[in-house]
């Protein structure tokens, strides 16, 4: 049984503007307490938003791809962590539908799962795993029915809240062929261990702790995708990749538009004495500093906008699509970062202040070219993939 799809409201947004200034307010505190954005789930949960790309009939909203990502960069500019933290949930849950409408029955069972409420969090991080689903330094041991699950993951988001966590583990029952499987761990499981590890320069709020797989046993029907080493992910796997990348882009977007919009507030109201009282806004290099950020968010705004509008369509991005795919997240980092260093300059140094908001986008702005693939992996796919080498 799946609960009552709930629609957008009137104004084409799932989240309401009042209950974004209330994630605003309490993402202050997460971020000085380091504590976990509970209050912020609980109503995203009861806006139906956990399962918004869900086709209506089961369960869902039907929100597209491009919806999803106007929907992410719009929270980010309230909560950035917020907007990431749920972010690892929603990029498992696009690919459901998009596996559904091509008749993979498989994960059924999954969109069953999110229809109810359930939560699920990325378990691909792995200490030393420098080529994240392609490798892996778990270990799962093929054993009756299923396998047994051993390993470390780091960087586990929602780690207080997940009902269902998506890893991937190496099995190297045939040595001379060892695979890569992907699947779901209930949190219940025994073997299964949350290390509190979370207390970072940024995006506080994510909670994004170690898990411990201690010989954890999956069923077979839990598997939701097993390759050779070596050979790219297909099916709901692969699937993951256009829902994930484009919205990291318009994430970190989201949080620079809010500090230079900050800024330009900044400029407006602060008074100059070298101006004989005219505002800052006045300065030609300030206003040269917003022009430069402006023109720097409309090219990779659009840029992504583009590519969302393409993926949702349909359309074939050919030999170039995982280029456009990491460029998307790339390009989107990068300019989030450059907009937000000039945000600082453009407000003075009022914006170091603990209780200044741009101090805080500033610090969470930075954890944009950590996400795999980093910033390094990306300038080694694109430069090769430019030469011809893969």
């Amino acid at each position: 049984m799946t609960e009552t799809a709930i629609q957008p409201t009137t104004t084409g947004w799932v989240i309401p503007e009042d209950t974004l200034e209330r994630f605003r307010e309490r993402a202050v505190a997460h971020d000085r307490d380091n504590t976990f954005f509970a209050d912020d789930l609980a109503d995203l949960s009861e806006l139906g938003y956990l399962r918004a790309t869900l086709p209506v009939e089961r369960g869902g909203l039907g929100l597209t791809l491009h919806q999803l990502n106007a929907e992410q960069r719009r929270l980010a500019t309230f909560a950035p962590a917020t907007a990431l933290g749920i972010n690892m949930h929603l990029y498992w849950v696009g690919p459901i539908t998009d596996q559904l409408a091509q008749g993979n029955s498989d994960v059924s069972w999954l969109a069953d799962e999110v229809a109810a409420g359930k939560v699920i969090a990325a378990g691909h991080g792995e200490p030393g795993n420098d080529l994240v689903i392609d490798d892996s330094t778990t270990i799962a041991t093929p054993v009756e029915g299923g396998y047994r699950i051993t390993g470390r993951k780091i960087f586990t988001s929602l780690s207080p809240a997940w009902d269902w966590l998506g890893v991937h583990a190496r099995d190297n029952s045939d040595p001379e062929h060892p695979k890569i499987v992907h699947t779901f761990i209930p949190r219940g499981e025994e073997g299964v261990t949350t290390v509190e590890t979370w207390d970072t320069l940024s995006v506080r709020a994510t909670a994004s702790h170690d898990t411990l797989l201690d010989n954890v046993f999956v069923p077979h029907e839990r598997t939701v995708g097993v390759v050779e080493l070596g050979e790219q992910p297909t099916g709901y796997v692969a699937g993951i990749f256009p829902w994930v990348l484009p919205a990291l882009g318009n994430i970190y977007v989201g949080i620079a538009r809010r500090a230079l919009d900050l800024a330009i507030a900044s400029a407006t109201s602060r008074s100059a004495l070298s101006l004989d009282g005219e505002t800052v806004a006045h300065k030609p290099f300030t206003q040269y500093h917003v022009a430069e950020a402006e023109l720097a968010l409309e090219a990779v705004t659009g840029a992504l906008d583009d590519l969302t509008k393409s993926l949702t369509a349909g359309e074939d991005l050919g030999d170039r699509a995982l280029l456009r795919l990491f460029a998307a997240k790339e390009n989107s980092t990068r300019v989030a970062r450059q907009v937000t260093d000039l945000a600082l300059e453009i407000a003075g140094a009022g914006a170091l202040h603990r209780r200044n908001e741009l101090e805080r986008l500033y610090r969470d702005v930075r954890a944009g070219s950590f996400h795999p693939p980093n910033s390094d992996a990306v300038r080694a796919f694109v430069g090769a993939f430019a030469l011809g080498l893969v």
